[in-house]
């Protein structure tokens, strides 16, 4: 959000001004943020290099991304804890949608990559300022847990490349890499290894000793003296240990994309898409984060971040960027604070390659994938997984479903697969709303309604009058099993042809619901009952007055509370049955003289609108 400055007589108000996590910063997080800043420049310095080559680009324009677009979306959006820049997903969908129409690398493919994120940071910036944000709360924690296991077994998945030094094809799968790795095993470079090895061992030892120590900064820093040495010394047995190797430089040039304006049409479709891919994946890393956190996420402003920062960026040199899992989640880990961490990394990737360049070029790839490797160990939530399976199979199995589509499909795309997968068992859940028997329970001094499954002992319901309690919305995709449920109780108990629906926990109705209800009504009274309600919300009631159903019912029929409704209904029973019934469940039912036996109180019922159920003689009615 934009910070404005108010005048400097009324404190209060420039509080509310600023942004939350502004009242944060102290000398405590400046240092953590400082800290986890550093770790975050000299992880991005060969991803983004690498990154740019995945889109067709100067390797520069890789480091370009990392530093304009990762202050603005920090500044700008909702996340503490997200480091924008390039991104594996957005690099390659970036590649595969401009190199048909230019040849990859060409000042012409240059302009097209700059246009396009700008055109991209437009569309991002429409829906966060739409408010259409909220289509990510769709996102459930299930499909993010399993987002995050997935994530981190790609991340360690990709760095066994750089771990033990293996000459990977570029473009290679996650599950490629391990194949490689097998097929390859001869190959393996140990001294690379024993560069990871060490890393790990130190930065472990480290943080047991105290976490309060920039750990992870402290085993980077053992591993890159570690492959110095072997490197300069040949003690590794002639295997050289991969470096960074040169950096361009990172102070990004402004440059206005030139493109003609009749290639903008072309342009948005392409936009239109890597959109889709960018705040497919901002919002669950952002999310995936948070949850790890538990800090609160706001949706619309995470995408005006992330909008403002390629607009920013496409002005500045730098291609499509978006929340970075390989850095945000390192951040996080790292001990960061406030988005400053962010802010201090693209400011510290400029200075330190325009100072230091030489010696960030040393820094061994296999210590640096040896970070990756912690940081993908403590993303699998093991605990939250036991307790979703013992809590939810559907909810495991939808979360396992996410975990492996993120390993074979595009990180959105497993996004979106597990986020159907929620709402198809939502709907079905949804779908099936309890309707549930109630009666009078004897064994309780105020004879609440209560649920036959419910009850301490079998307990006999009214000859005449059902009652239920509905639970739930009554919508297209409900009305099937409600009529179903409903057929088979009015089956079960034929003489039960009046029917008693308790509506209160009835949350919503559309018009299916409505003319279900109306198809009840008019059964009922067919066969010589009727149909009541206890309850409905306004919602309810609004919608049957709109449909006319209200009017068929009549007002009559619709009672505030149980007594009320048990007062007008028992004596529109057929008093006949009344006259020999046993059971008599109601209060009501105590005005009329008890049966002889219970054979006569069947063939009383015999005589009624239908047969009637079985009665219990020693009920004693109250």
């Amino acid at each position: 959000m934009p910070i404005t400055a108010p005048s400097a007589g009324n404190p209060a108000r420039l509080r509310r001004l600023l942004p939350a996590w502004v009242g944060r910063v102290n000398r405590i997080t400046l240092r953590a943020d400082l800290l986890a800043g550093l770790l975050g420049a000299v992880l991005v310095l060969p991803q983004g290099v690498a990154f740019a080559t995945l889109a067709g680009l100067p390797p520069a324009y890789g480091i370009y991304a990392a530093v304009v677009p990762c202050i603005v979306a920090a500044l700008f959006g909702s996340s503490w804890h997200v480091m924008s820049g390039p991104t594996n997903a957005n690099s390659l969908a970036l590649f595969a949608m401009l190199s048909p129409v230019a040849f990859a690398g060409s000042p012409e493919y240059i302009n097209l990559a700059l246009a396009v994120t700008v055109l991209v940071g437009l569309l991002q910036l429409a829906v966060g300022t739409l408010r259409l944000g909220s289509l990510a709360n769709f996102i459930s924690p299930s499909v993010l847990l399993g987002f995050t296991c997935g994530a981190a077994a790609l991340i360690a998945l990709y760095a066994l490349k750089d771990l033990f030094g293996l000459q990977v094809p570029t473009g290679t799968t996650a599950f490629g890499v391990v194949r490689f790795l097998f097929e390859n095993s001869s190959t393996i470079n140990w001294s690379a290894a024993a560069v990871g090895a060490i890393t790990l061992a130190v930065t472990l030892l480290v943080r047991r000793a105290s976490r309060r120590l920039p750990f992870m900064l402290i085993g980077l820093l053992a591993g890159f003296l570690f492959a110095l040495l072997l490197n300069r010394t040949g003690w590794g047995g002639g295997h050289y240990v991969d470096v960074v190797g040169p950096i361009p430089a990172a102070l990004p040039p402004f440059h206005v994309p030139d493109i003609s304006w009749r290639a903008i049409p072309d342009l948005l479709g392409i936009a239109s898409a890597l959109t889709i891919v960018a705040l497919g994946q901002s919002i669950s890393i952002a999310k995936a984060v948070a949850l790890r956190s538990g800090q609160h996420i706001d949706a619309n402003r995470e995408f005006i971040g992330q909008g403002l920062s390629n607009i920013a960026g496409g002005f500045f040199s730098a291609y499509l960027s978006c929340g970075s899992l390989n850095r945000s989640m390192p951040n996080f880990e790292a001990g960061a604070q406030t988005p400053l961490a962010a802010v201090f990394s693209a400011t510290l990737l400029v200075v330190l390659v325009a100072v230091s360049a030489p010696v960030l070029a040393q820094i061994p790839l296999a210590a640096i994938a040896a970070m990756l490797l912690l940081v993908a160990w403590g993303l699998f939530d093991f605990a939250r997984l036991r307790r979703i399976a013992r809590l939810s199979r559907t909810e495991f199995a939808i979360a396992l479903s996410t975990f492996v589509a993120t390993l074979v499909i595009r990180l959105e795309m497993a996004v979106l697969l597990g986020t159907m997968l929620s709402l198809v068992a939502y709907l079905y859940r949804t779908s099936r709303p309890a309707v549930r028997t109630l009666v009078p329970d004897a064994d309780d001094p105020d004879r609440r309604f209560t649920p036959l499954d419910e009850l301490r002992r079998p307990q006999p319901e009214c000859p005449q009058l059902k009652l239920i309690r509905m639970e739930g919305a009554i919508f297209f995709g409900a009305v099937q099993y409600v009529t179903d449920r409903l057929h088979e109780a009015r089956a079960q108990n034929p003489t039960q042809v009046h029917l008693l629906a308790m509506t209160k926990s009835m949350n919503f109705i559309d018009l299916a619901g409505a003319e279900m209800w109306e198809a009840e009504l008019a059964e009922r009274r067919a066969i010589g009952g009727d149909l009541y309600f206890h309850r409905p919300r306004t919602q309810v009631m609004q919608t049957w007055a709109q449909t006319g159903f209200l009017d068929k019912l009549g007002k009559g029929n619709i009672f505030p509370t149980k007594r009320q409704a048990l007062q007008t209904i028992v004596p529109r029973l057929d008093q006949r049955i009344c006259a020999s019934c046993n059971v008599r469940v109601f209060e009501e039912c105590r005005h009329e003289p008890a049966a002889a036996d219970p054979q006569q109180s069947a063939q009383a019922a015999s005589a009624g609108p239908a047969s009637a159920g079985p009665a219990s003689a020693d009920t004693i009615a109250r």
